[in-house]
């Protein structure tokens, strides 16, 4: 990748899939595809410590739009939109640790599931620990099982869907002002999109076992 990017950026969740490539999909996609394989590739073969944690830094020193103007347009189910998604998931941890800890710690209360034991954060989760679990999962991709990077990535989802629409529910059984009806409504809106976000993470960790993921 080339070093002369933008500084960081905030992200909010509501751009969770707002990010749009050139005018040519032929060309988003071929090049997607090239430089994720090509990375990949690269780093497992010859993982350096320095090599990957610059990688997993990547956008705290750069921002996110490197990494989109590559592979954000991917399809989900492809290891670009694998990577993508990482990184993605990743920066929200980052950009709101606090908030995101105690989505997941309430998402661990309520979960019937044995998801808090995949995605393998620390018990009780606090924003140390949450960040921690970010960059492990990054890590377990250059450096460990891809698929059960993919996997803990997709149960750290879930718990955090699980803590969003318990959070909701709460909202909606004691806010009767219109901005509590509004939070009820985000945080419903966000359970469903890191849903759909681990069905995606599940689905490549199974392609990816299956030498399938593209």
């Amino acid at each position: 990748m080339a070093e002369d990017f933008h500084k960081p950026t905030q992200f909010s969740g509501s751009k969770f899939e707002s990010f749009e490539g050139g005018q040519d999909p032929a060309t988003i996609s071929r090049v997607a595809h090239e430089t994720a394989h090509a990375l990949l590739a690269r780093v497992r073969s010859d993982p350096d410590p320095e090599v990957v944690e610059r990688l997993v830094a990547y956008t705290d020193e750069h921002g996110i739009d490197a990494v989109a103007e590559l592979w954000s347009r991917a399809t989900p189910r492809s290891l670009p939109g694998a990577l993508w998604r990482i990184y993605l998931v990743r920066l929200l941890i980052r950009q709101d640790p606090e908030g995101t800890a105690f989505l997941y710690q309430r998402g661990t209360e309520v979960t019937v599931a044995i998801d808090p034991v995949i995605a393998g954060a620390a018990a009780p989760t606090g924003p140390a620990e949450i960040i921690v679990l970010a960059d492990q999962i990054l890590r377990g991709i250059f450096t460990g099982d891809f698929a059960v990077a993919l996997d803990r990535a997709a149960a750290f989802c879930r718990v955090i869907a699980s803590g969003c629409a318990s959070v909701a529910d709460d909202l909606d059984a004691t806010e009767l002002a219109a901005s509590g009806v509004s939070r009820a409504s985000e945080l419903t809106t966000r359970a469903l999109r890191f849903s759909t976000t681990a069905q995606e993470f599940g689905s490549c960790a199974r392609l990816w076992r299956s030498d399938s993921l593209d």
